[in-house]
């Protein structure tokens, strides 16, 4: 037995007119980027648009623009750091000996007093 619905499988928006419904699409301008590893990548833009100097290639994730002959270099990464590489950024070792000399004095002292330390 067929189903009730006279528009089953029809889209909103979807008829015998189909784009002219829709109306003329505005005029486009394809601009070419390029990145370090030779890729281009054409994305449109609006004719009366501002075309931006640099572009993320889609394919690399590097960035582009739009000189052919001299694409941007890759970003350099800074390698990641751990606590103790910053922290001898920014104290000497005799800074950090009188650091430690000093907590540990303190926890001596509680100790002494009959705290408990965990």
């Amino acid at each position: 037995m067929a189903s009730g619905s006279a528009i089953k499988g029809s889209r909103v928006g979807s008829g015998p007119m189909g784009e002219a419904e829709r109306g003329e699409t505005a005029p486009r301008l394809y601009v070419s980027y390029f990145c370090a590893n030779a890729h281009e990548t054409r994305p449109a833009f609006a004719a009366e648009a501002q075309i931006p100097d640099t572009w993320d290639c889609p394919r690399c994730g590097l960035p582009a623009n739009l000189d052919s002959d001299n694409p941007p270099p890759p970003p350099r990464i800074e390698p990641y750091k751990t606590h103790l590489a910053y922290v001898k950024e920014r104290r000497t070792d005799s800074e950090a000996d009188d650091i430690l000399s000093e907590a540990l004095q303190a926890l001596r002292d509680r100790r002494a007093r009959g705290e408990v330390i965990y």
